[in-house]
């Protein structure tokens, strides 16, 4: 497929992620029940990228995420000239989704990005639970190279590929449940800077933090991953046209 179509179906499918995970916080922000953003945002959050991987995997790479695309370049099984242009796209799908989120959200009376925090990623004060910054660091950077690794293996067989999208989208809804109390969740560049963007402030402040974190936890799963194959003698080379399942 043409990079002008894999860029779109990047582009959509990191606006429907964002949109369908963030949409548990942002609308029931009114509704008193902790509960559901506990267990409802990781289900959420899971069962959108499966969605999304089940729809895509065979039309474009299907990685709706920076730190993923950063963790198969370094392991080389996606060209380096395609890497900018999909951040781009996975960016500009995410700001898309927040957008909508936006919109519909602010359809109900008293409605406020400030109280609701729109799924916000946060440390310190902005944590869920107050954790500090150095864990916020350390539990985004461990989550995403868990994630992308996972992403890796699983696209690396032609038996594995065939539940690569269960397997992703189970692994992504439990590091959600792991990662929500310390800082919303991020495990995605794009998936931060979509909110971000629209809350401003402090948010925009501390966004530093959830590319850097998951931009290292993807470059190191790249290098893992990278090793243990050339280990194998099982190097792949880099494709025109690689894919979440290459």
């Amino acid at each position: 497929m043409k990079l002008g179509r894999r860029l779109l179906v990047e582009c959509v499918g990191t606006g429907w992620l964002v949109f369908a995970g963030c949409a548990g916080a942002a609308l029931n922000a009114g509704i008193p029940v902790q509960g559901w953003n506990l267990l409802g945002t990781p289900v959420a959050f899971g069962l959108a990228l499966l969605a999304a991987n089940l729809v895509a995997a065979r039309a474009a790479s299907a990685h709706f995420n920076p730190a993923v695309t950063i963790g198969y370049t370094v392991a080389r099984r996606f060209p380096v000239r395609d890497v900018a242009p999909y951040l781009a796209a996975q960016t500009a799908g995410a700001i898309l989704g927040a957008a909508l989120l936006v919109w519909i959200a602010s359809g109900r009376p008293g409605f406020s990005l400030s109280i609701s925090e729109f799924g916000v990623n946060g440390y310190d004060a902005h944590s869920p639970s107050d954790y500090s910054l150095s864990s916020a660091f350390v539990i985004e950077l461990a989550m995403t190279l868990a994630f992308v690794t996972t992403h890796l293996v699983m696209s690396g067989t032609p038996d594995r590929r065939r539940v690569a999208a269960i397997a992703t989208g189970a692994c992504f809804a439990t590091i959600y449940l792991i990662t929500m109390p310390v800082t919303n969740g991020a495990i995605n560049p794009a998936r931060s800077t979509g909110p971000a963007l629209f809350v401003g402030g402090w948010a925009l402040d501390q966004l530093w933090l959830f590319w850097a974190a998951p931009m290292l936890g993807g470059i190191g799963a790249g290098l893992c991953h990278a090793a243990l194959a050339a280990r194998a003698g099982r190097v792949r080379p880099v494709t025109a046209e690689p894919g979440g399942s290459a």
